[in-house]
C-alpha cells in the first residue's frame, strides 16, 4: 500500500557494459536519481565495478549490493 518498494522489487534501470563506468553511465545514474529516490544498477561479469566508487561519482549512497547488482539512493532534497 503506501510502502516504498524494497531492493528486490526495483527493476534494474542502468546496465554497466564492457566499457565500465563511463561518464555517460554515471550521468544517466545522476539523471535517474533526480527523478526517483532509488536506482538499481547491474553490470556484466566481465566488468569490474566498485559500488562505493560508483556511488561517490554519482553523489549517492549504496543501499545494498548483491552479486553484480547495486541499489543506490540519491541525496534527500530539502
Amino acid at each position: 500500500m503506501g510502502k516504498e518498494p524494497g531492493e528486490q522489487e526495483i527493476r534494474a534501470t542502468v546496465w554497466v557494459g564492457k566499457n565500465g563506468l563511463t561518464d555517460a553511465v554515471v550521468g544517466e545514474i545522476v539523471q535517474q536519481l533526480e527523478k526517483r529516490q532509488r536506482v538499481k544498477v547491474k553490470w556484466l561479469r566481465s566488468t569490474d565495478v566498485d559500488p562505493a566508487a560508483l556511488a561517490s561519482r554519482a553523489g549517492a549512497k549504496v543501499l545494498a549490493v548483491r552479486g553484480r547488482t547495486a541499489v543506490l539512493e540519491g541525496e534527500k532534497k530539502r
